[in-house]
């Protein structure tokens, strides 16, 4: 295959020859060696279901012994459901897996994949990835594709903003959407984008550094050690409330800067000195509160609902290996990240609308969240608690696409393998 060749060509002449070819075996088949003796823990020459388990779940998957049995007769030729070297060697010399943490990689990584609401539960990543550099490549491909997506898809975001503050006067999407180009022309529907590109590298940042931080404060001394899916929920919404504690000031300045009128601002200083001088640093977190309520069910149902639908898929279709492909991984993202958004959705519109209060100077009263909550419910019904939740289901798929187009590119000019 054009990986062996890339594996093996070592003068990089983009051909393989006979001597590259036959070091690439000769290295290969000691690591395959390294690797079979490393699963058989029993020194009994032969890997059962159980060794496969037990290695997996070393490097943080946990499989069901029906799912081991599968990826062992996948590499069992002779059907006594163990494998011993030749057939180890055979199934793997031809392709270039060097270790178990190859096997163990897509049941251990979630793609990191930003829709332009906040990635809630961090990748898992190993010390040897941590310590290649792996993770901050990763992060900047993750910062960047998030930045193409955020902008191709801005309209819609801002049309979202736009009905979840003034939906209530009767605004339909397109008059809504035809509205904000009368007012301001189709540069307007671009307004806020520019922060809220901003905020993916410093928020994704302190999210990884902070979870990384909890993670090891829950595992302790357990070095190696993966976290259950419960923990790592809550390292996740841990690490989100730290990130959206340091960055929310930017988030109310994305939301002023979506909803302001034309010339009402010259740029970001000038919306940020505007509310620091007529509403003072207390502005500056507005929405705070039911922000931060909402990282709780968005993560609990993103995780859950990610966790149960990629395990029921290699449950019931992976008969072949242990790998249930990208876009498999890209459907159960994308599926339990709108699961988590329809949970958490009233308790954004919320904060939006406390984010968009001016100060007690234009007249307007300040409402708490639980006094918008009422105001809400009893003027608009419950169906205004979802306003703007159309436009933000629409930005779901080019949003996703967009972002693992670019996410993957970037990897391969980064040099992160795919």
């Amino acid at each position: 295959s054009i990986l062996i060749v890339r594996v093996s060509d070592t003068n990089h002449d983009g051909q393989l020859d006979f001597k590259e070819f036959t070091q690439y075996l000769r290295t290969h088949e000691k690591e395959l060696r390294l690797m079979f003796h490393s699963l058989d823990r029993n020194n009994d020459g032969h890997i059962d279901v159980a060794e496969i388990q037990l290695s997996l779940h070393s490097l943080g998957v946990n499989v069901s012994t029906e799912q081991a049995s599968r990826i062992l007769q996948s590499i069992d030729r002779d059907g006594t459901m163990t494998i011993d070297w030749s057939e180890w060697r055979d199934h793997f010399l031809f392709n270039p897996l060097h270790n178990m943490e190859d096997i163990a990689h897509y049941w251990k990584h979630s793609l990191m994949l930003d829709i332009g609401e906040q990635l809630t539960v961090p990748d898992e990543f190993s010390e040897k990835e941590r310590r290649s550099g792996v993770v901050w490549r990763q992060l900047v491909a993750g910062a960047m594709a998030g930045a193409v997506s955020r902008t191709g898809t801005a309209p819609l975001d801002r049309l979202k903003v736009f009905l979840q503050v003034h939906g209530s006067n009767g605004v339909s999407l397109l008059g809504g959407l035809r509205g904000m180009v009368q007012e301001g022309g189709l540069r307007s529907l671009w307004r806020g984008n520019g922060i809220n590109v901003l905020k993916i590298a410093p928020e994704s940042a302190i999210k990884f550094m902070a979870y990384e931080q909890i993670k090891w404060l829950i595992r302790g001394s357990k070095e190696g050690a993966s976290l259950r899916v419960q923990e790592r929920f809550i390292a996740g919404s841990l690490a989100g409330a730290t990130a959206q504690t340091i960055i929310y000031p930017m988030e109310v300045l994305k939301t002023r800067l979506t909803l302001r009128k034309t010339g009402q601002y010259s740029g970001m200083a000038d919306c940020a000195k505007q509310i620091l001088r007529k509403e003072g640093l207390r502005a500056f977190y507005k929405g705070y509160v039911p922000n931060t309520l909402g990282i709780i069910p968005y993560a609990g149902i993103d995780l859950a609902v990610y966790e149960t639908l990629k395990n029921a898929w290699l449950q019931r279709y992976c008969m072949g290996s242990a790998d249930p492909g990208v876009l498999v991984l890209l459907g159960c993202g994308t599926v339990s990240s709108t699961c988590g958004q329809l949970a958490s959705y009233p308790l954004a519109l919320i904060r939006t609308r406390m984010q968009a209060q001016a100060s007690a100077l234009d007249g307007a009263p300040q409402l708490s969240m639980v006094g918008q909550f009422k105001h809400i419910v009893s003027h608009e019904g419950v169906p205004g608690l979802y306003r703007g939740i159309a436009p933000n289901f629409l930005k779901v798929i080019p949003a996703v696409s967009i972002s693992y187009v670019v996410y993957e590119h970037m990897k391969k000019a980064l040099g992160v393998g795919s």
